[in-house]
């Protein structure tokens, strides 16, 4: 049996080493102490007992370290994320379901929005749909 633990140890290992992700190192320390094991008894139920132990076990001892480490993805705001939430000024009148146009870090962008806004009026980005702005009535203060 000792020679099934140690091609699962090599497989486990080579697929760990193809893939960027930690996706199967625990399971390989698992298979190699089963390995380890089959040389002190010949059941398999404890060497199956075994492997999935020390695959959990180390798991979990490990899981904490590999979080910590891991690279966080950063989300970084990109042109478009950045106007969500500004001001922008009317520069072309904007109705219910009809487009017209506002002035955002001295971008013009086609938008549209509820109710009606007039030249001039300011409104706040709500949210961006495709290209287009999609504002609100600016809140009074």
């Amino acid at each position: 049996m000792s020679v099934y633990w140690i091609i699962l140890f090599l497989v486990l290992l080579f697929i760990e080493l193809a893939t960027v992700n930690l996706v199967s190192i625990w399971f390989a320390v698992g298979a190699f102490v089963a390995f380890i094991t089959s040389f002190f008894t010949d059941s398999v139920l404890i060497q199956l007992l075994v492997f999935v132990v020390i695959s959990v076990v180390s798991l979990f001892i490990t899981l904490p370290l590999v979080k910590k480490f891991k690279k966080k993805e950063k989300i970084v705001p990109t042109n478009l994320d950045r106007v969500i939430g500004k001001e922008v000024e009317v520069t072309k009148e904007i109705k219910s379901n009809h487009y017209g146009e506002v002035q955002v870090f001295g971008t013009t962008w086609t938008a549209t929005g509820e109710g009606t806004f007039k030249v001039g009026e300011k409104a706040i980005v709500d949210k961006i749909d495709g290209v287009k702005l999609i504002v609100k009535k600016e809140e009074k203060k």
